[in-house]
């Protein structure tokens, strides 16, 4: 959630940076400070970088020195690094506004990253140390939050930590590039950057910091008279955990908070909120429906607040383990046993609720993860760090956003509010906040509830009369006249997706074309297919619209100069936007792009299709077969052999996707691999293609858990998933394909099970990757392995159930992102997925996502004829080959620069370089590192 927060911020309908309101977040008054000639100021979203040029170069890692200091204490500590660093041409970077480090330092900030204000770049240790000591004194009485990843120096704000200063990357845990550091042995490792201080095992801490390593050591939770047993909760303002009082043997919990951090919107820390929890249980004691206070203490600089241990499950928990259409066994009876369950679990939720308000108590704070259910039946409301006196008539500072008050709703209207959130929440447990972005969406929702569930409709005549007002709401929501998925001709609702998608195209801006998920604001994601322009352009062109002229110019200009950092990778890359031009009609553009992506180290792709080898392979398979370039086809055919050389057996997975292992399913595990090998072998590749596809299904499926519903899904551990991207259905299509060319018992039956998600009544989001439209285009695009009649039922109910999430924009019709905090239009998450997924199922041209449509006739004679001629490289085709060698660089790499400040390049230097992980690099652009 916290990457999705402060994308909120700018805009209430769209995910977006700070961008239009970039003069407002850059309030601290050194952002407009003119620099002197001799230096180098770089913008981004978050940071204002400063360099001197012509001053030689930095390592490309070392000791970093962090600055902390509170709102209050922020520019007077920017004035003293500002005169301290510029006059000895020290490289730093600095927030650019009093709302950025308020975002940063907020409860749901990232615990590793939180602190930070400035970021200085010794040239080496020596200089560090001098910088240390000499800002110490400086800096005296400014306070800041502690930065976790680091070790403080001194009592002060300072900290340092050992990592990257280039931009550099390597695969991390999961296969995906990550920030990264060159360790003793030369190699590139992942730069971890967690929430605890440590040092590389290849790095000797230097002397000077050895008493600042004792002094935090010194601090021991033994001194308190609370036994840890373990942690419940993490966040950026303290920890939760379980512990048990040694002098009663009473198990209690211990609520944590760090000083000026976990900052609400109004500015407090977590020190304030938990001294006001206190009172606010003080206020409370002895309901049953509040946890009993037991200590307040202190330890360091830390507060700890004991109470009684409520041992219960939460009301989320609860419901995903019971709500019956993410079922695909549901039937009318437990459709009954759960709505009896979820109205009466509403009527004890709402009784909570009144006993706090005759003590004159607003919570302020209720969502299902701060109501626990024991198994007695006790329920018991958690979390009063933001509850209020009712007299102070007060509004909400900190709350879950599907459950979040508007700004008009004060004093006890906030609790009621959320009650009436929650009883949408039982029955659709979707994030209520698109209802901020239009309120008559209640009444919608409210139909169809009472169309899936067995409670009237009546219900909701109550919360739809909360959660809308009449003044702001006086109309009829468009969504009574829009053309709905299920409901309206496909032409009808095809249109409505065009009309606004295109409203929403803002080509006049050159960090993005069409708004989408947040990731469209990192590395290449303004270009991209997954979230970018060329995934919309991809799916308006699949369904007929007229695509502008214009915006196919914005992509292309963008993407023939791309910036340093951008992937190669098909759907996150340059090999997608490739493809996407040559759809369009831009041959050259797309040879071009093709150009590009060879003259990197595209061999140290990993396998994947998202961001691999797979995609890059399918890519030039396809690109060469269109084109007629020979050297396409055999760097396609090389992929090929990298990936059969390094996919491994079956076994040589773990058993759990995601964390810290390698992910599962289409777009990041091995069903990606696997397509590349069908696809070689459809073009005349040998039967060891067939084997070695095989050996890669098995991988995935290995990683795969059998559900109570009778479905196989991905197995993560603490939840499975039933998706296209890394999920059942996109290893279901690759199976579905695999046994088109060989029958395999094992197959067939892992298929039947995969499939069985699409019988599923809900999905949380609606997008093509990880929701709803996902399902529909798998069912479009032959999940089964053997063609059904239509209409598919499932296919029919799946295309209905979109009408969930469907909400107007510019005259027609939009579909909310991940998170379903703001609307999107990208491919991965929002309304051209949506569009593609339709079309795939209802349009005559069936499009679908690329080289996922029907498998060509292989050309060989037959598996079996094949499996008896000679062999030839795995990722052999059908003519001779000579394995492609990336191009010369332009230029040779220059010295490393800061990661995350500017990349400064030589006199003179021009063109693309090697990029150090499978990425573009440039030396002719200043661009930081994210």
């Amino acid at each position: 959630m916290d990457q999705y927060e402060p994308y909120c911020l700018a805009d209430l309908f769209f995910y977006d940076k700070l961008g239009e309101k970039q003069n407002e977040a850059s309030d601290f008054s050194f952002s407009t400070r003119p620099v002197p000639e001799n230096w180098i100021r770089h913008e981004s979203d978050v940071w204002m970088y400063h360099a001197p040029r012509g001053e030689g170069t930095l390592p490309s890692q070392g000791w970093k020195i962090h600055v902390s200091a509170r709102l209050d204490d922020a520019e007077r500590a920017l004035g003293v690094i500002w005169d301290y660093c510029v006059p000895r041409g020290i490289v730093f970077k600095y927030l650019r506004g009093r709302s950025v480090l308020l975002m940063r330092n907020s409860k749901a900030a990232s615990r590793g990253a939180s602190g930070k204000l400035v970021t200085i770049y010794p040239r080496d240790e020596n200089e560090c140390e001098v910088i240390l000591k000499e800002l110490d004194e400086l800096l005296d009485g400014i306070e800041g939050p502690y930065i976790l990843s680091d070790l403080r120096y001194a009592d002060g704000p300072l900290f340092v930590r050992y990592g990257g200063f280039a931009e550099r990357r390597c695969a991390g845990k999961d296969g995906e590039l990550v920030p990264a550091i060159e360790n003793g042995d030369g190699e590139l490792v992942p730069d971890v950057r967690g929430a605890t201080f440590s040092v590389p095992e290849w790095v000797t801490l230097p002397p000077f910091l050895e008493p600042h390593l004792e002094a935090r050591n010194s601090v021991r939770v033994d001194e308190m008279p609370y036994d840890f047993e373990s942690v419940l909760h993490f966040s950026n303002g303290g920890g939760v955990y379980l512990a048990r009082d040694r002098a009663t043997g009473e198990r209690v919990v211990l609520k944590e908070a760090r000083p000026h951090a976990g900052l609400d919107v109004i500015g407090r820390d977590a020190v304030t909120r938990l001294r006001h929890e206190r009172d606010i249980l003080e206020r409370l004691s002895g309901l049953d429906v509040v946890p009993a206070l037991r200590d307040y203490f202190t330890l360091g600089e830390h507060h700890f607040l004991v109470e009684e241990f409520v041992d219960g499950n939460p009301l989320q928990r609860q419901l995903v383990q019971r709500y019956p259409l993410t079922k695909a066994d549901c039937d009318d009876a437990r459709l009954a046993e759960y709505t009896e369950w979820a109205l009466g679990m509403l009527g004890k939720v709402e009784d909570a609720v009144r006993q706090l308000h005759e003590r004159g108590v607003v919570f302020g704070d209720l969502h299902p993860n701060n109501i626990l259910v024991t198994s007695s039946g006790r329920l018991c409301l958690i979390d009063f760090e933001v509850a209020v006196p009712a007299e102070e008539q007060a509004g909400t500072t900190l709350a879950n956003p599907a459950f979040l008050a508007p700004r008009d709703r004060r004093g006890l209207d906030v609790d009621r509010y959320a009650l009436a959130c929650m009883r949408y929440y039982l029955f659709a447990p979707q994030t209520t906040i698109t209802l901020l972005m239009h309120r008559r969406k209640a009444e919608q929702l409210a139909d169809l509830i009472a169309e899936a569930f067995p409670v009237p409709r009546a219900a909701f005549d109550d919360a739809v009369a909360v959660l809308l007002d009449p003044e702001a709401d006086p109309e009829p929501s468009p969504l009574t006249t829009l053309p709905l998925p299920g409901r309206a001709p496909w032409p009808d609702v095809r249109d409505a997706l065009h009309r606004a998608i295109l409203a929403s195209a803002t080509p006049g801006r050159d960090d993005r074309l069409y708004p989408g998920d947040p990731a469209q604001f990192r590395d290449g994601g303004a270009v991209n297919i997954a979230h970018g322009a060329a995934g919309v352009l991809y799916a308006l062109a699949e369904t007929g619209a007229d695509v502008p002229p214009e915006h196919v110019d914005w992509l292309a200009a963008r993407a023939l100069s791309p910036d340093v950092g951008t992937p190669l990778g098909f759907y996150d890359g340059l090999h997608g936007v490739a493809h996407v031009l040559h759809r369009l009609g831009r041959r050259q553009d797309a040879l071009d792009l093709a150009d590009i992506c060879l003259r990197e180290k595209w061999d140290r792709l990993s396998l994947n299709l998202c961001s691999g080898l797979a995609g890059a392979g399918l890519n030039l398979l396809h690109l060469g077969a269109a084109t007629g370039e020979s050297a396409l086809t055999d760097a396609a055919s090389r992929m090929v052999e990298l990936c059969a050389e390094r996919i491994g057996g079956p076994e040589d997975v773990p058993e759990l996707s995601g964390g810290d292992h390698p992910r599962a399913g289409l777009m990041h595990g091995s069903s990606g691999p696997a397509l590349l090998f069908l696809h070689a072998y459809e073009r005349g590749g040998p039967a060891t293609l067939l084997d070695r596809a095989a050996d890669a299904l098995r991988q995935d499926l290995r990683r795969c858990m059998l559900a109570e519903d009778g479905s196989l899904q991905v197995n993560q551990g603490w939840r499975s998933l039933p998706y296209l991207d890394e999920g059942s259905v996109g290893i279901g299509l690759v199976v579905a394909r695999y046994l088109r060319h060989r029958r395999d018992e094992e197959f067939e039956r892992a298929l039947t099970r995969l499939a069985r998600v699409t019988e599923s009544g809900y999905f949380v989001q609606s997008g093509l990757f990880a929701g709803r439209a996902g399902i529909i285009a798998a069912l479009a695009a032959g999940l089964h392995a053997r063609p059904e009649t239509h209409p598919d039922p499932r296919l029919d109910a799946q295309i209905r159930g979109l009408r969930w999430h469907a909400m107007p924009y510019g005259g027609g019709l939009a579909f909310t992102g991940d998170q379903l905090m703001r609307l999107s239009m990208d491919f991965a998450t929002g309304t051209s997925g949506v569009l593609l997924a339709l079309a795939s199922a209802l349009d005559e041209r069936r499009p679908t996502l690329p080289f996922l449509d029907a498998p060509a006739v292989p050309e060989t004679p037959s598996a079996a004829e094949n499996a008896s001629a000679p062999e030839t490289a795995p990722g052999g085709l059908d003519h001779t080959t000579t394995p492609a060698t990336p191009a010369t660089p332009a230029t040779p790499a220059t010295p490393a620069t800061p990661a995350d400040g500017p990349s400064v390049a030589p006199a003179g230097s021009s063109g693309l370089i090697v990029g150090p992980s499978g990425r573009v690099g440039s030396l002719a652009k200043d661009s930081p590192h994210t």
